[in-house]
Order: structure tokens, then C-alpha cells, then sequence
């Protein structure tokens, strides 16, 4: 196979079907990379599209970036390589992921009665089932919240009347966390054992649009993520796997030697032989569980903050050149800074075109998070622009001190709107943390103004009570650094809501080379409850990574 990158095309901005015909983008990369190569279009016999992005460094006088993998007809790869003289072209190859190659069992192996259990049906527990599943292997999953159809409805229902479900919610039930934010599948996880082109490879098998496999910052949106979710289970079933949904795990079943032996839900006890702890950042219940049971864990760094909104119009205009376009989809962007006191604050789950949503679990705590649809086509943008916190901030050496530190930080959001999203204006969260009185007309005064884009209820309050001093002047720091790279982005009508607390996992959960726990054989720590994963994708990937340990586990030649 032979790889032509740095493709480009200039962008027609005003052509609403530029990237809808791909067809014709095919006919274009056709022509340009058969006169990189020295070839008659007819010489080269196939054409593939692995990574396309979109370069505004000359904005607004744009361009599409492709690389593309080719197959030529008679004649020598490397020949005609080395005869090209171009640094944009190589001999690559391209190996499919195979689980059997992986794990070094075979498929006569795994036909055997020893019982997997799967705890959690987010993308670590889903993509660790599905290839359990493809393998033979038949996993139970167990997961606490309710079918992603079910869950829908319950969600809906509480971000419109504000009665929340504990134990189905935007957090927990089917497709986790990541179900209803903007179905990023971008990850800084590298790839070098193929995991992650296998992740969406399953994504596109299951409805997401093939375009993810080459995008630089792939994303298929809370609505077609939904439906992925439930074929992936689906197939997990028909492969022999079984999905149990409002089923939590309570505790583990342990032999005298501390191994685990069954899980318990309810009443009723599961058998396994493995069990593969693929929990949320925000079972806390369960990192409650495990605390009592001696499994070993550590206090973790992670991260809190604010969502902040802005126009779309106005991000575009930064990263484009253009506060709008029939032709370019909405713009990201993504913001690092470290305050003078070595904090580090950046942008988090940027959501174009996106929402603010009430993201809580607990009875009397609000949690915000932030989600779009597959369009991007709402009138904010909004990003959690959040601050380091460690150890140190937590105010205890106790191994769940950061889940009290975040369970603080959510009660004050709810208490200050009474369960509502808090909101304010930047000029007034600035103002407040400055020591300053600010009463001005937002509409009439700034530059910047738009109105909060929520799923649930919200009322204006003073968001700059929620955290710490220190970390709110870290924010502000953060904030007007960021408006030296984004025209506008510390305007005063810039709007801040709150509290941002569920970034990743506030412990991990260790786990030795075999990918089990250090205190209870049988477990598998695994994605981002257990301190692994920060996203969909490093969590499918490592869900994926704890199946190939699992089986090599228990069909390993070891046990052969």
C-alpha cells in the first residue's frame, strides 16, 4: 500500500455541499495523486481516505488536508516510491487487529464453561465485551442503569421536570457517561497495537459514519451514539453474551485467599471466573464498596472548573476567519495555560454547536457537563475550562478524600439555584473574585452576549461561591490568557456555569502487568472509573486491552 499525505484542496466556503460529495473529493484526490505518483489515473486501482483535517493557518483563505492510501496496478511499491522522490509518499502496511493473534488463543479454546462478568456498559465495559463475545468467550454484563432507550426518556424527563433518578441518569445506564456528551472519539492514546483503529472500526460497523476513521477530530454526537450503543449490545447477544441492565454490583464474592469467586446484585449472586470492574468516574457507591473490601486504590489528580458559552459565530470567526460557513462544520478549539502559581487550566469536552447539561447523580449535588448533537448546529459553543487539583486540595490523606472534595464543590452548586444550573456572567464571576462591584446592561455593553443553551433548568447566581479562592482566581487567570488567543473569550457577557467536577476519576484502581487487581485475583480494573481512560476512546481501547488480558488469563498456554 502506498501513502500520499499532505494532500490540498482549497475549501469552497460557500459550497454547502462540499463535504457531502464525496464522490467528487475521490475524482479530485484521484487526479492529484496520480500526477504525484507519475501514473495514468487508470494505473492506480483503489483509493482510501485515512486522515483529513482542515488547515486555516492563511484564514480565511482555507484548505482540506487529506492523506490517502492507494493501491496501484503491476508494478513495484517501493519502485515507484523511491522513483517519486516525494517525503509525502511511503510504503505502508496496514495489519487488521486480531484478537486471536493478540491473545495467542484459538477459537477451539474458548468453547469452555468458565464465566466472565463485565461490570459497567460504558465503552470500557462495551468494546471489552463485544470482543469477549466475537471470541467465543459469552460475558454477562451487568450494568446499573437502565437500556439507552429507557435511559433516554428517564434523562429527558429529568432535565425537564428535575427529578432525578439515581440510578439512571446521565452518568450511569447504557453507552455510560460519554452517551450524552458530544461523542468525541479523539484521544492522544497511542496506537501502536491497533486498538484504536479496531474502536472505530466498531463504531462504523454498528452506524457511526465512516468519515470517523479519518477525521483529525472525529465525532458522531449524542443522537447517532445512542443508537451505535445499543447494536453493539446487541451483537454482544446474539454472539452468545448476555446484558442485564438495572442490575448493580453491591460486592464481590471472595474465597478465603481473597479471589474473586461471584458478584453480587441484589439478592442474587453471579458466579465468575473473572470480572471485568469497568465502572464509571462516578460510582461512588462502588468506589465505597471496594474501599471496604481492602482493593487497593490511590487518591488521583484530576481536574474542576466551570462550562463556559460563547457564540459559535464567534469561535468561528477566530479559527476560520468567518463567523459563519454553508461548507465548514463548527469550530473546536482547544486552550492550554499555567497561572503564575503553576496550575495548569485548559479546555475539556469542547463542544461545538453544543449544550450545557445537568449532568448529576446525587441526591442534593449538581454536576455539569456538555454535549451536541451530530449537527453542531446550536447557537453556543462550550467548553469546561477547568483547574488541577491534587492530593494536596483534598484536605485528607483518606484514599476517597477526592470524592468528598468533589461531593463539597456539587452540593454549593446545587444549594445556590436550589438544583437548578447556576449561571453568571463572566464580567461579575471576574468582578467577585477581583474584589469589584460590576452592575452593567450585558446586552448593551459587551461585545459578547448570547443566551445559556441548557438541557435542564438554570437560573442566574453567584458561580464564583462554588470553588476555592485559589482555584477562581486560577480560572480568571486562565480566562484572560485565553482572551489574547481568542478574540473575545473573556469578554464580560461570556457566560460561566456550574460546577464542571466529573473530569475523570478522582482514584485509581490498581492493577498489575496480567491487567488484575493487586489485592483481589480475579478482577480486572479497567477504563476510566479504575483511573485508566479519559474519554470514549482511551476507554474503548482499554477495554479492548483488559479482553486480551482476560482471555490470556484464563486460555492461555499457562492453562492449557
Amino acid at each position: 500500500m502506498i501513502r500520499v499525505n499532505q494532500i490540498k484542496i482549497p475549501i469552497d466556503v460557500d459550497n454547502a455541499d462540499w463535504y457531502s460529495d464525496s464522490a467528487k473529493t475521490c475524482e479530485v484526490l484521484l487526479r492529484k495523486v496520480a500526477r504525484t505518483l507519475r501514473l495514468d489515473e487508470k494505473q492506480i486501482e483503489s483509493l482510501e481516505i485515512v486522515k483529513h483535517s482542515i488547515d486555516a493557518r492563511k484564514k480565511p483563505e482555507l484548505y482540506d488536508i487529506y492523506a490517502v492510501d492507494v493501491r496501484v496496478k503491476g508494478q513495484s511499491e517501493e519502485n515507484l516510491v523511491k522513483r517519486c522522490k516525494d517525503r509525502n509518499v511511503s510504503v505502508v502496511k496496514n495489519e487488521a487487529y486480531d484478537f486471536f493473534k493478540k491473545t495467542g488463543i484459538s477459537a477451539p479454546t474458548v468453547n469452555s464453561d468458565k464465566k466472565i462478568c463485565i461490570i459497567g456498559a460504558g465503552p470500557a465495559g462495551l468494546f471489552c465485551g463485544y470482543e469477549l463475545a466475537k471470541a467465543g468467550l459469552k460475558p454477562l454484563v451487568l450494568e446499573r442503569g437502565a437500556d439507552v432507550d429507557k435511559r433516554c426518556e428517564i434523562v429527558d424527563e429529568f432535565w425537564t421536570s428535575s427529578n432525578l433518578d439515581v440510578k439512571t441518569n446521565v452518568q450511569f445506564g447504557e453507552g455510560g457517561a460519554g452517551t450524552f456528551s458530544d461523542g468525541k472519539l479523539n484521544t492522544m492514546v497511542k496506537d501502536k497495537e491497533g486498538r484504536g483503529a479496531e474502536a472505530l472500526d466498531i463504531f462504523v460497523r454498528y452506524g457511526a459514519p465512516e468519515r470517523i476513521k479519518y477525521e483529525s477530530k472525529p465525532h458522531i454526537g449524542t443522537d447517532i451514539l445512542k443508537d451505535v450503543v445499543k447494536n453493539i449490545r446487541q451483537s454482544i447477544i446474539a454472539a452468545g453474551g448476555e446484558v442485564y441492565f438495572e442490575s448493580q454490583v453491591t460486592d464481590l464474592v471472595l474465597d478465603s485467599n481473597g479471589v474473586l469467586k461471584g458478584l453480587k446484585v441484589s439478592e442474587k449472586t453471579f458466579e465468575c471466573d473473572a470480572a471485568v470492574l469497568a465502572i464509571g468516574h462516578s460510582a461512588r457507591d462502588t468506589f465505597s464498596m471496594l474501599y471496604q473490601r481492602k482493593v487497593e486504590m490511590q487518591q488521583k489528580p484530576f481536574a474542576v472548573g466551570f462550562r463556559v458559552e460563547h457564540p459559535q459565530s464567534l469561535i468561528n470567526r477566530s479559527q476560520y476567519g468567518l463567523p459563519d460557513s454553508k461548507a465548514l462544520p463548527a469550530a473546536p478549539y482547544k486552550l492550554t495555560s499555567t497561572t503564575e502559581s503553576g496550575r495548569g487550566v485548559y479546555s475539556f469536552c469542547m463542544c461545538p454547536g453544543g449544550y450545557v447539561v445537568n449532568a448529576s447523580s446525587e441526591e442534593g449535588m449538581l454536576a455539569v457537563n456538555g454535549m451536541s448533537y451530530s449537527g453542531r448546529d446550536g447557537e453556543n459553543a462550550n467548553s469546561a475550562i477547568i483547574i488541577t487539583v491534587d492530593p494536596k486540595d483534598f484536605g485528607s490523606d483518606h484514599v476517597l478524600a477526592g470524592v468528598e472534595f468533589q461531593r463539597g464543590l456539587e452540593k454549593k452548586a446545587f444549594e445556590l439555584a436550589g438544583g437548578k444550573i447556576p449561571v453568571e456572567r463572566y464580567g461579575d464571576f471576574k468582578s467577585a473574585v477581583n474584589g469589584q462591584n460590576r452592575e452593567q446592561d450585558f446586552e448593551d455593553g459587551d461585545s459578547v452576549f448570547c443566551t445559556p443553551q441548557m438541557k435542564g433548568a438554570f437560573e442566574y447566581a453567584k458561580v464564583h461561591e462554588i470553588l476555592p479562592e485559589e482555584l477562581n482566581k486560577a480560572f480568571v487567570e486562565g480566562m484572560e490568557n485565553f482572551g489574547r488567543i481568542i478574540r473575545g473569550y473573556n469578554d464580560n457577557g461570556a457566560l460561566v456555569s456550574g460546577v464542571e467536577s466529573r473530569t475523570s476519576s478522582p482514584v485509581r484502581i490498581n492493577r498489575d502487568e496480567s491487567g488484575q487487581s493487586l489485592s483481589v485475583k480475579g478482577l480486572f480494573p479497567c477504563g476510566e472509573g479504575a483511573g485508566y481512560a479519559g474519554g470514549i476512546m482511551s476507554a474503548a481501547m482499554d477495554g479492548i486491552r483488559t479482553a486480551e488480558l482476560v482471555a490470556k488469563e484464563l486460555f492461555g498456554q499457562k492453562n492449557a
